[in-house]
């Protein structure tokens, strides 16, 4: 705990005296006070001793979910295990068990140029990738 109150540095004295912050006025000074403004954010209000303790004070490990350090500590493992297990895993199961479409469409477009080849009276499957008489041959000198 002692590193995380160094850790704080020149706050600190205003985090442990629960002192409201200041600031100094950028604008024109209004009347015959010739300096920049010093206002506080938020006014000091007299709370009898009876005032909110801060939630890092109370449990040095508040994660942000509850003011009970129980009750954090039982929702954090919640929202952790519901982030991790139910979005990742059951969410990872989900895409990789998905119907393939391009395998479909893959078949689909295979038996459409079947047809279209027999229409033709072409053989499925040509000897030659290519036209042969588009490809330019090196000449011997050139090799």
């Amino acid at each position: 705990m002692l590193t995380r109150l160094l850790r704080l540095g020149p706050a600190l004295p205003r985090l442990l005296l629960n002192q409201p912050a200041r600031f100094v006025s950028q604008s024109k000074p209004s009347g015959s006070a010739g300096s920049a403004a010093v206002t506080q954010l938020h006014p000091a209000v007299d709370q009898g001793g009876h005032g909110e303790v801060d939630p890092y004070l109370k449990n040095p490990d508040y994660h942000g979910f509850s003011q009970d350090p129980h009750v954090d500590l039982w929702n954090m493992r919640m929202a952790f295990f519901c982030g991790i297990s139910v979005v990742l895993v059951i969410g990872g199961t989900f895409l990789a068990y998905i119907p393939d479409n391009a395998e479909t469409w893959g078949r689909r477009e295979a038996e459409r140029l079947i047809v279209q080849r027999e229409a033709q009276g072409l053989p499925l499957i040509s000897e030659n990738y290519y036209d042969p008489s588009t490809i330019v041959l090196p000449t011997a000198g050139e090799e």
